[in-house]
């Protein structure tokens, strides 16, 4: 494993916010959803495509708090331009389980 230091770190902006919106992304290779995040009004809502169909529902993301990377570039996917990449883990059969926080926080809150 490559360690980094403190400064490596703090150039990641790792912040809370909220899905506001989900939908199937009918255009992508794999299955995903595109994602509406609100991160507060410092940052504002960014859009974000993410593979986690196998164990949510679009229901099921609505209004849910996640952590997301918000200042690498724009990537093109498709058709739509993702804006921040929402955070999460393998399970043990390859799923995405959403890393989230365990209790309410304000939005654009930075993970530190």
């Amino acid at each position: 494993m490559q360690t980094i230091d403190w400064n490596d770190f703090t150039k990641v902006e790792l912040r809370v916010g909220r899905i506001t919106a989900a939908e199937p992304f009918t255009e992508a290779r794999k299955p995903a959803y595109i994602l509406q995040v609100d991160f507060g009004p410092e940052i504002g809502t960014r859009k974000s495509s993410a593979q986690i169909t196998a164990l949510y529902t679009p229901e099921q993301l609505l209004g849910r708090l996640v952590v997301a990377v918000v200042n690498f570039p724009p990537k093109q996917i498709g058709p739509i331009m993702s804006e921040c990449l929402v955070t999460g883990f393998h399970n043990t059969e390859g799923h995405v389980t959403l890393c989230v926080p365990e209790h309410d926080v304000p939005l654009g809150t930075r993970l530190l």
